[in-house]
């Protein structure tokens, strides 16, 4: 493998959170007064940090969304995750795989670091992902340690020069069309997963899959 690093995306590549937290987002916003289905959340807010979504809603209405919002958000989506979340399927075997490799890896999250704890301590990724509080940290990055989140390329190359590899060796797993743009701008591989966004809308991925376990051979197969 050519790649020195593999940076995964968090939500709907490692946990199965975007049909929670879309859902939740979409039905929140209904109910403050901003019409949002399911599908328009998705289009326009998945893979993004929570700021666009006050960005978006001042853009198109010009209307402020309540100092609260956030909190109560994330308190709604945590209590989902508690109930309800699941890894991707075959995502732990690839981390796995990986780490039995001797390939390092590490995630870069539009979620906050709260978020990301949440979701992996339910699931167990907090084994193969150690966070700052438990003695690790330095391959958990998310949109709150840089200044600008995905589409910009920020976050990446944050990650990369955190992990001390250089973008080029650099491969992101990405699943939302803000993600692909953002390592495409970081100048890094990007390998897009299609279970729930199409190829078409991911445009200028180095290559796609819809199943976690088809990742492993991708890479493999990405050689120099």
């Amino acid at each position: 493998m050519r790649y020195e690093l593999v940076i995964f995306d968090n939500d709907g590549v490692l946990v199965d959170s975007e049909r929670l937290s879309n859902t939740i987002l979409a039905g929140y916003l209904t109910e403050l007064g901003h019409p949002t289905s399911y599908e328009d959340s998705l289009r326009d807010f998945m893979g993004a940090a929570v700021h666009r979504v006050h960005d978006l809603v001042r853009e198109r209405t010009g209307q402020r969304l309540p100092a609260e919002f956030d909190e109560e958000l994330h308190a709604r989506v945590f209590a989902a995750f508690e109930r309800e979340l699941t890894p991707v399927e075959g995502a732990v075997e690839v981390i796995e795989k990986l780490a039995a490799d001797a390939v390092p890896y590490c995630l870069a999250s539009s979620g906050s670091h709260e978020r990301i704890r949440v979701g992996h301590r339910k699931t167990g990724l907090d084994r193969l992902f150690p966070h700052r509080e438990n003695g690790g940290g330095n391959v958990v990055f998310s949109a709150q340690d840089v200044d600008r989140g995905k589409p910009a390329p920020d976050l990446f190359l944050h990650a990369a020069a955190r992990m001390g590899v250089a973008p080029e060796r650099c491969a992101v797993v990405e699943d939302s069309p803000l993600g692909v743009r953002a390592a495409l701008a970081a100048g890094m591989d990007v390998y897009a997963f299609t279970a729930m966004t199409p190829a078409g809308k991911l445009p200028g991925a180095t290559g796609y899959f819809a199943r976690m376990s088809e990742l492993p051979g991708l890479l493999g197969r990405s050689v120099a």
